[in-house]
């Protein structure tokens, strides 16, 4: 996502994807959110036979919950450009358990959230189609957790504006 200003400057104001770039690896978020479903609700396979099927999504895919669970995103962080923060659901299952459990799981140790990374919430945000919302679980994450945006580029550090372009090619 990005807009340009009046005088043509491009400031990049965030992305909607399901990837994290922590400490220059990319991160899967749908990876994360499988592994901790699998742990929340126990074996996946047995699952999939008794859920039915949502609402135009693949059976076994996070989103197609009618109501779900948890979701995983990022906020930024100083250190490593970004931190995963998991927005969920009551689990019924105690948080250190669930780390504990991610931990054995065989996942990178990069892409584990930590104990406060898990932040219970009321209702995961989804769209009128019943889709996840990306855009409302980033903005309640960076509420949730006092971070602001990352900081976009100014006309003052920006590498390339469109009228530099454009005077390149004359």
């Amino acid at each position: 996502m990005a807009k340009i200003d009046d005088e043509g400057f491009i400031e990049i104001t965030g992305r909607l994807s399901r990837f994290s770039k922590i400490g220059g690896e990319m991160v899967p978020h749908l990876r994360i959110e499988e592994a901790l479903l699998a742990i929340v609700e126990g074996d996946t396979e047995s699952r999939k036979r008794e859920r039915p099927e949502p609402t135009g999504e693949a059976p076994d895919s996070p989103t197609a919950t009618t109501e779900l669970k948890l979701v995983v995103t990022a906020v930024p962080d100083e250190k490593k450009g970004e931190r995963i923060i998991v927005l969920h659901r009551p689990l019924g299952r105690p948080i250190a358990e669930i780390v504990k459990d991610l931990e054995q799981s065989g996942l990178p140790n990069l892409w584990l959230p930590s104990r406060d990374s898990f932040i219970e919430v009321e209702e995961i945000p989804v769209l009128g189609t019943g889709k996840l919302d990306l855009q409302a679980v980033q903005r309640l994450a960076r509420e949730k957790t006092g971070t602001a945006r990352p900081a976009a580029a100014t006309k003052d550090n920006a590498s390339s504006t469109p009228k530099e372009v454009q005077r390149q090619e004359d």
